[in-house]
């Protein structure tokens, strides 16, 4: 489907939704005697149903108001403090902490695969106790005009490494460390490299990589089994766009967030359908707890956006078709990516039993192709009884994951300062 047909299917339905929608207003209305009865109630849910599986989901909101250090509850605010045309660098600023040690810093890099950065508000908030959080918030490519650049994997690497040296430079005794979430890993990683070939004094404390395909020939998944059985010629033919008017990017060559979903609902369609059937009954049923889990999960989950051509196409060859990363063939701005020269970076690798985006190994990879890492700095765990989403969201990720990772760093910091000392 063309993106301008998409386009018009989705003005198409705008009657339909409006009408469905009034139906919705209508059988809840408490004045209205239908609103009562089991017709009115499923008559309801339907329209509701409808509605919200037609609707176009704009861009969540993190929404955190508040958290707690230490036992005392502090207010939180977001800022930017970095920007660049694909990404702008958010800082969960938290005041009422003045006169306290700060705490180290953490740059959550953000995946950049079809879905906003808010995918990763529970992650946020288990971390805001824990660290001076910020996470990279990336632009959606349709909203960025056609003139202002290209961005590619290269550009991206460029723009994690910026952001850690901006970190390391505002406050150089506190330490900054990294965490990437499935996508980004590869990326992470490369950029850790880079600044440690240079001997950047600005390099992260620590990398955390979750869920990441750092080496796709380690339990292939359905996902990295397409990419390597197709090659990049059919996903340049089948997945590229050009984004229509009247959208700022118009005539930018894309991977439209729309396709992008439609491939994530089809891996676990039956689960989806499930859900939205729960949902049907929990409406009719007036559970209105169940419903708002419901809403909140897929208000995040149907929001997408759309990435450049070049960077999805640069990533699809480099990291699932070629897996130039682990074979030593990858290459940033024409100079070797090598994992060997990370020495000074702590490495914590975290996966998910039930992962089937990206399969046991992949991640844990990387603890072979760091080999310069000392022992104590490097750590791998795997995630009983958790899937993709699991690994950074969800009950076991805070109970055991955030725990992990937190002592982690700590273990890290408390070896640096003797170190800083000794120097």
């Amino acid at each position: 489907m063309s993106y301008q047909m998409y386009e018009m299917a989705h003005l198409a339905l705008l009657p339909a939704r409006m009408m469905s929608d009034a139906t919705r207003v209508w059988f809840k209305n408490p004045l209205n005697p239908a609103a009562y009865t089991p017709f009115g109630r499923n008559m309801a849910a339907s329209a509701e149903l409808f509605e919200r599986m037609t609707r176009r989901y704009g861009k969540p909101v993190f929404g955190f108001e508040t958290t707690v250090v230490d036992g005392v509850e502090v207010t939180v605010h977001e800022e930017f403090v970095w920007e660049r045309p694909f990404c702008k660098l958010l800082h969960f600023r938290r005041d009422g902490l003045e006169g306290r040690p700060p705490q180290p810093k953490l740059l959550i890099v953000a995946p950049m695969s079809g879905h906003y950065a808010t995918l990763l508000r529970g992650t946020t908030e288990a971390f805001l106790p824990h660290f001076d959080v910020y996470i990279t918030d990336w632009a959606d490519a349709r909203m960025v005009p056609k003139a202002v650049e290209v961005f590619d994997l290269d550009d991206y690497i460029d723009y994690v490494m910026a952001m850690c040296r901006l970190l390391g430079r505002q406050e150089p005794t506190t330490p900054v460390h990294t965490l990437a979430v499935c996508q980004p890993a590869v990326p992470v990683l490369a950029a850790v490299a880079r600044m440690e070939a240079e001997n950047d004094p600005l390099s992260p404390a620590s990398m955390t990589l979750m869920g990441g395909p750092i080496d796709t020939r380690r339990s292939p998944t359905a996902v990295n089994k397409l990419a390597e059985d197709r090659g990049t010629d059919w996903f340049r033919q089948n997945c590229l766009r050009t984004v229509p008017f009247p959208y700022p990017g118009m005539g930018r060559s894309v991977y439209p967030g729309f396709l992008q979903l439609s491939g994530f609902m089809a891996m676990n369609l039956d689960r989806h359908v499930n859900a939205h059937f729960d949902m049907f009954k929990h409406l009719v049923q007036g559970d209105g707890d169940s419903a708002d889990k419901h809403r909140e999960f897929y208000d995040e989950y149907m929001a997408v956006m759309d990435l450049t051509a070049e960077f999805y196409m640069q990533t699809i060859e480099t990291v699932f078709v070629r897996q130039a990363l682990p074979k030593g063939e990858m290459t940033h701005r024409g100079k070797p990516v090598d994992p060997t020269e990370i020495r000074h970076v702590g490495l914590l690798t975290i996966e998910g039993e039930k992962d089937d985006i990206s399969g046991l190994g992949q991640t844990e990879a990387a603890q072979d192709l760091c080999i310069n890492i000392p022992a104590h700095m490097k750590k791998h765990h795997v995630q009983m009884g958790v899937g993709h989403y699991g690994v950074f969201n969800g009950s076991r990720f805070r109970a055991h994951i955030v725990p992990m990772i937190v002592d982690f760093a700590r273990m890290l910091d408390a070896r640096r300062v003797p170190e800083r000392l000794a120097g």
